[in-house]
Formats: C-alpha cells, sequence, structure tokens
C-alpha cells in the first residue's frame, strides 16, 4: 500500500554548472558535474538530462541524455557531461536515480533559464571553481 512506501528525501547530493578549467569569456561549452557529498557511495546513479524552453519566440527542446554510473564514491565528483552556454537561455534538468543504504532515491534538478550566470556564483567543492550550484 502507498503508506508502506518510505518518502526518502535525497540529502548531500548536488548538481553544478562550471566553466571549463582556464575559461575564457567566450567559450561556448561549460561542464556539468555530480557531487556525492555524503561519506559513503552511491550506487547505480540513472541521470537523465533534457532542456526546454524558449529562445526568441521559438519552442526549443533538447534530446534527451541519459548517462549512468555504477557508482559514486563518498566525497567524489563526476562530470556529467558538456553544456552549451546558449541553453543557459532555457531551463535545464538533470533527474538523478540512485540506490543507497538498501533504498533508492530519485531527485530532478532544474537550472531554470536564467540561472547559470556569474551573478549566481558559489565555490564548489572539491573543484576549487566557481560555478552554479543545485543542491
Amino acid at each position: 500500500m502507498k503508506k508502506d512506501i518510505p518518502n526518502l528525501k535525497v540529502e548531500d547530493l548536488a548538481i553544478a554548472i562550471v566553466p571549463q578549467e582556464d575559461a575564457q569569456p567566450n567559450d561556448e561549452l561549460w561542464e556539468v558535474y555530480i557531487l556525492n557529498l555524503k561519506e559513503e557511495p552511491i550506487q547505480n546513479v540513472l541521470i537523465a538530462s533534457r532542456g526546454y524552453g524558449e529562445i526568441n519566440g521559438e519552442i526549443v527542446k533538447t534530446s534527451t541524455l541519459r548517462h549512468f554510473f555504477e557508482a559514486i564514491g563518498g566525497l567524489q565528483i563526476l562530470k556529467i557531461e558538456p553544456i552549451q552556454t546558449r541553453l543557459f537561455e532555457i531551463a535545464n534538468e538533470y533527474w538523478v536515480s540512485f540506490t543507497f543504504g538498501g533504498n533508492m532515491y530519485d531527485k530532478k534538478y532544474v537550472f531554470v533559464a536564467g540561472s547559470i550566470d556569474s551573478a549566481y556564483f558559489t565555490r564548489i567543492p572539491f573543484l576549487n571553481r566557481k560555478g552554479v550550484m543545485i543542491r
């Protein structure tokens, strides 16, 4: 029954979008990372990424990309994919599913249109670089 299904909250996991190392102001590619801020590894990590929105009055939808990692170690960061800066004008969604402690978790991280901007930069753990991060 529905009441028997545990409602588990995802904690200590983040998605970050960061300019490439040694990036120039006009570089068109940035990098997307997943950060496991837990001390223990997570298993069977599936990430589905897609973009959607409107640019100059035209509806834009990107392809859905799927990435699988057998495990992400405790206190580890992994690169998911590159992202083109022109896609910062639309919403960029990363839906993460994984197992931890014998339970399955999932969470949707959405960078809304215009949120990937230096005005929202923070220091990204493990990278020692600035970028935009959702926890």
